[in-house]
């Protein structure tokens, strides 16, 4: 019986409080109310998952010339800045619906937003030393949009996957991401290779042990497939195969990349950039003539990781052979080919703490692959680079992960300075030294 009276009262209640509500001036709002009800987004969609990292950290430079105007040249621009700089290097966010296991026609997508230090080198990789190598040029609150791309699978064979939209390099062991790298810098190869391409990429796996991927794009860095200079219309054709050992310890990697034209560049022109900090394999080619431009780029990675190390040991390694070809006005013709090879090595102490050491070398027949507008003698100079990196892990709490470096750059113009008489000039051998710390969160 009691119960019956406080359902009835309940009741008695909710016909009041409506009947109120509709004799009241507010009836706009409810209407508004019952709008914003009937739509909306959902946010906890099945099969949609958020995911990121905030990047912060310090480094400092001691620059070969051991001026405030220095630069180490085989560095990225926020690996670069003279002296020493606090970094909010990146706040990424990614939002994706993945493709299921099942063999069947589905679609999904993904996005990655990348704000921060280096969302600004990735967006902009060919700026000119004279704009990049000062801290006051480092720019936080800048927003590169990484990836972003729609997922398709054809169930045909195993099943058939395509990429449309922009979507990550194929070529190159190191990421984006510095958090999923080994070491807090970027690699002197990394520098060398395209970040991200635009158009489609399909991927098919065979068996268990063999995978292959072909794309076409507009070229590297490009969301137009035009030449630097608009006189032509090419693209770039990309082709992959990745071998992995049985028991899923081990993977050997083939990438390919040819491009028809001269690729895109964000930076200046050659007259007003003697020097590219860039990862742009054609730069070489980016005047007028580009339009009969090309560039050939194989890239072979593997990692490998002992079973009798018990997961603790990780070793890899990363290898280029590149060359472009092309007219540089006002230098004329040029023609350059550049090689090189990195060794990794990480090992796991324990839960909380790893250590782990790259070295690499970065060659070329002249310094047309790093250098513009300086004349025909980049045709004679050689290139020979070097560096050596040491990194301390450390996880002592959930997520989060703090490490520290040391760096040390020398070789062949190595370094170099954005200010005085020589401004733009190669003209040091270094051994330039880097020490730097980051802590990241991970969600």
């Amino acid at each position: 019986m009691i119960k019956r009276m406080i359902a009835v009262l309940a009741a008695l209640v909710a016909v009041a409080s409506l009947s109120l509500a509709d004799s009241g001036p507010d009836a706009s709002a409810k209407d508004t109310k019952k709008m914003v009800q009937n739509n909306f987004v959902e946010t906890a969609q099945k099969g949609v998952k958020l995911s990121g990292y905030v990047d912060a950290g310090y480094s400092y430079n001691f620059a070969g010339k051991g001026t405030s105007g220095s630069v180490v040249n085989s560095r990225v621009q926020s690996d670069s800045a003279a002296s020493g700089d606090f970094n909010l290097y990146a706040v990424k966010i990614a939002l994706e619906k993945a493709l299921t296991s099942e063999n069947k026609a589905q679609a999904g997508f993904r996005a990655d937003v990348m704000i921060g230090e280096d969302a600004k080198y990735l967006a902009n990789p060919a700026q000119t030393y004279s704009t990049s190598a000062n801290n006051t040029a480092q720019d936080s609150n800048y927003l590169f949009l990484e990836q972003a791309y729609v997922q398709i699978r054809a169930p045909v064979g195993n099943g058939w996957d395509f990429k449309v939209g922009k979507f990550a390099s194929i070529l190159g062991y190191e990421v984006m991401e510095r958090p999923a790298n080994m070491n807090i810098t970027y690699g002197i190869l990394y520098n060398q290779f395209p970040f991200w391409y635009t158009w489609v990429l399909s991927s098919y796996k065979f068996d268990e042990y063999l995978d292959g991927k072909l794309g076409v794009a507009n070229g590297a860095n490009s969301d137009n497939n035009t030449t630097t200079s608009g006189n032509g219309d090419g693209v770039a054709l990309l082709a992959s195969l990745n071998i992995t050992a049985p028991g899923g310890n081990a993977n050997w990697s083939h990438n390919f990349e040819y491009s028809t034209a001269s690729e895109n560049s964000t930076g200046a022109t050659p007259a007003a950039d003697p020097i590219g900090q860039n990862s742009l394999p054609s730069n070489v080619a980016s005047g007028a003539g580009g339009a009969n431009a090309w560039t050939v780029i194989y890239n072979s990675w593997g990692n490998w990781s002992p079973k009798f190390a018990d997961s603790k040991l990780l070793l890899a390694f990363d290898t280029v052979l590149g060359n472009t070809a092309g007219v540089n006005n006002p230098t004329g013709p040029q023609n350059t080919t550049w090689w090189g090879a990195a060794a990794y090595a990480k090992y796991q102490f324990n839960d909380w703490f790893s250590l782990a050491s790259r070295g690499e070398y970065f060659g070329g027949d002249n310094l047309s692959k790093i250098s513009q507008g300086l004349g025909q003698e980049n045709q004679a100079a050689g290139l020979c680079w070097w560096e050596y990196t040491l990194t301390a892990g450390f996880n002592v709490i959930d997520n989060v992960l703090i490490r520290a470096e040391y760096r040390l750059d020398w070789g062949q113009n190595i370094a170099g300075t954005n200010t005085g008489a020589d401004a733009g000039g190669l003209n040091s051998s270094g051994p330039a030294h880097y020490a730097g710390a980051e802590v990241v969160y991970s969600f």
